[in-house]
Parts: structure tokens; sequence; C-alpha cells
């Protein structure tokens, strides 16, 4: 298959990941393997297409639990025995004698690491607690972030390393909404999820800040699903919980779980 009809197949913004996939499988091909950054659903599905394209290479994820959103990925040549590999994947425990620590969410974690200059792929996922955070990080940089990070959102912070086995892990956390829609149109029910004006989220969403199921998508009619995942720059996430039917005026009624 040429790299255009490749290409075809995925939203021009994929395009540069495409082409990382790409040469990482190829690579494989000439026995040579890679241990990825942490990818998200949509890159480890695309890798996993282009993967599932040769005979002779193999792809292993892992994000250091079963139900990992965020995963780094082994790819290499079809003989070698990757459950042996390491992950590379350090669990890192946040902590703090200050009460205020009970208030922090997933975006303070995330703004204190990115503050430090590290990069989103070299983190995996957030789990919250009142008591504290657990965070899944690369291994090459885990000693960078347990002696740099210890200030999160004003609140001074302890950082140490423990086995993976230790991972504290947390559900996901929704605040419900029902909503009453004329139509499952994208545009829509971001409108209302986020309390905008429907002219509000039509600039966002043609101008490529909106993901559905982590793929770009700047089509405003598009009909979301149950299970749906959509996020808007700037705004956040929720997910499609259930479609819960019709009423008697022909509207359809929608419950929503906004990540918290």
């Amino acid at each position: 298959m040429s790299t255009d009809q490749i290409y075809s197949h995925f939203h021009p913004d994929e395009h540069r990941f495409v082409d990382k996939a790409a040469e990482w499988v190829a690579r494989a091909e000439q026995h040579e393997a890679k241990l990825t950054d942490f990818l998200d659903p949509r890159q480890a599905f695309i890798l996993t297409t282009l993967v599932n394209r040769s005979m002779d290479v193999q792809l292993l994820l892992n994000g250091g639990h079963p139900s990992a959103e965020r995963r780094r990925a082994w790819v290499a040549p079809d003989y070698r025995v990757l459950e042996s590999e390491d992950p590379g994947i350090t669990l890192l425990s946040i902590t703090s004698p200050d009460e205020k620590l009970e208030d922090l969410d997933h975006g303070d974690y995330m703004g204190a690491i990115l503050s430090l200059g590290i990069k989103r792929e070299k983190v995996g996922d957030i789990h919250v607690r009142p008591d504290g955070c657990h965070i899944l990080v690369a291994s090459e940089i885990a000693d960078y972030f347990r002696l740099n990070l210890s200030q999160v959102h004003r609140v001074h912070v302890m950082t140490e390393v423990l086995p993976l086995e230790r991972l504290q892990f947390t559900e996901v956390k929704f605040e419900e909404l029902q909503l009453s829609v004329a139509s499952l149109r994208l545009d829509g029910i971001v409108s209302d999820v986020y309390r905008l004006s429907r002219a509000k989220v039509l600039v966002p969403i043609k101008a490529g800040r909106c993901k559905v199921n982590w793929k770009q998508e700047e089509d405003p009619s598009k009909p979301l699903r149950e299970g749906d995942v959509v996020s808007l720059q700037g705004a956040g996430r929720f997910k499609v919980l259930e479609i819960e039917g019709v009423t008697k005026k022909g509207r359809t009624r929608v419950k929503i779980g906004k990540y918290s």
C-alpha cells in the first residue's frame, strides 16, 4: 500500500504520527525493536493498524495497569519475546502533609508536570486521590521528575518512586448530566454540555480543536453515539454514557458524563 493510500485512512493532522509509526514498523521488519512514548488510544489504534499490515512485526501495549488509557508500545520483529521486555514505566507517588492536597485535581498535576518542561508523551495515566496522586511516567525521566517536582498549584509535595504493583488505581469519576436534545449532532451536544452558544462552539470545532474518540473532528454535524468520548480544547472532555430514548415531543434524552 502506498503512502497516499495509507494517508487516505487518517486525518491530515495525523499524517506526521502515521509517518513515525510506519518508520517503527519498517525498522522492526529490519530486526530493530522500538519502545515508544505513551500513546493515546487513537495513536495506539493507528500503530496497531500499521503493524497488522506486516506479517513480520508484532506489537505489545502496556500502560502499567490493564485498563490504562495511555500506553507505551513495543514494536518488534515477530520472533522477539516481548512479554519479557521492560515496559519502561515507573510509578511516582505524590504526597504532602498540607491538607490542601485533597483539593488538587488532574489539571493541577498535569500543569505542574508540563511546567517542568516534561513532554506529555512521557506521562501515562494520572490517578488522583484525596491523599495524593499516583502518576505513571516513562522510566527514562523518572529521576528528573522525582528530583524536580516539589510543588503542585502552590502545594508543596514530596515525590517518590514506588514499585508498579503498588499502584492505587482510581476509577474515572463523572459529573452526570441529563440532556434533552433536538439531535445527536456534535455541535449541539457540545453546546449544551459546556453551556456555550452554538455559534461559539462552531469556531473551535471547525478550527480542529475538538476530538471525538481522540480523533480530530471538524464536522459540526457529526452524530454522536453511545460511548463516544469528546474533548474540546480548553474546556475539558465528556463521554456519552447513554442514549435513553425519545420524548413525546421528539427530543432525545442523553446521559452525559463530564470528566471531573
